[in-house]
């Protein structure tokens, strides 16, 4: 697999859940025709990233990962021949979920991951985590890649990439709703480069709340023998502006890169981590709205 190519959809919502169906399938056809292998929504697609305070209203616009909506990208991806990585609000007990399901080339589901680090300070203290970080064995018309996903505010924690390096992530896609700035996109190039991973982070472009686009790729590899020192790590960064962003990973690199280089899981010595999964909290880090 010499290259895979993943379309970061910087996109506006469209407003209710059948104009963002139809407006996200219109672009998974554009993206199809710019030569994508995977196409990738920024987090909750479904709403547009809206958390109603209204628990009512809340679990009225969730929808289930076999409704119509979801549904319709698992047929879209089969009619393309691509990857798709929906994102939505999805109906679960007792609170809604953040949920990406990633479907392969043939329409087959191939992951579900619900948001494990969900913003507990705000909006989101009105949804349920997730419970584990997932990995797949995606099939691309490229071949197979392993696929994991993140979701906005899971980057900020080194454990989210770091558990799925440690289950053979090759990608992670990261749908996102937040202002990105240098600070979190300097968490994207860290987690990349000290995994060993590509990582591809999809954000809403300005003219929603709260985003400002700046979608990036990095391939995580630092250094290729033909060059002297370190390489920026970054592939695109996007601008402000909507649109289909395309991430270019040399897949066949990487993996070369993997297989001789010092990062990822090659030195790590784990029977020292113990402190790592420590639940107690101390000062400066008690917050009240924590929950566990």
């Amino acid at each position: 697999m010499r290259s895979l190519k993943v379309a970061m959809l910087q996109i506006l919502p469209a407003g209710t859940l059948e104009e963002n169906l139809q407006k996200g399938l219109e672009y998974c056809k554009k993206a199809k025709t710019l030569g994508a292998d995977i196409a990738v929504f920024p987090e909750m697609w479904s709403t547009g990233y809206c958390i109603s305070e209204d628990g009512e209203i809340l679990k009225k616009s969730a929808i289930a990962r076999d409704s119509e909506f979801v549904q319709a990208f698992g047929r879209a991806a089969k009619r393309f021949d691509m990857a798709v990585g929906i994102t939505f609000l999805e109906s679960f007990e007792p609170f809604p979920r953040n949920t990406i399901c990633l479907f392969d080339r043939f329409g087959k589901l191939a992951l579900t991951y619900a948001k494990v680090h969900t913003c507990d300070f705000g909006d989101e203290r009105r949804l349920c985590p997730g419970e584990d970080f997932y990995v797949c064995d995606l099939d691309t018309i490229k071949g197979t890649v392993k696929v994991g996903a993140m979701i906005c505010y899971d980057r900020e924690f080194p454990e989210s990439a770091r558990i799925l390096m440690l289950k053979g992530a090759e990608i992670v896609l990261v749908p996102n709703a937040c202002p990105m700035e240098i600070n979190r996109i300097s968490q994207l190039r860290g987690r990349a480069y000290e995994n060993m991973m590509g990582i591809a982070t999809v954000n809403y472009p300005t003219g929603q709340p709260d985003c400002n686009g700046h979608s990036t790729a990095f391939d995580g590899i630092a250094y290729r023998p033909s060059e002297h020192g370190s390489r920026d790590t970054l592939l695109i960064e996007a601008g402000e502006r909507e649109g289909i962003y395309l991430a270019d990973f040399p897949m066949d690199e990487m993996r070369a890169y993997r297989s001789r280089e010092v990062h990822g899981n090659a030195y790590r010595r784990p029977e020292k981590y113990h402190l790592l999964i420590a639940e107690e909290k101390q000062e400066p880090f008690i917050r009240e709205d924590f929950r566990s």
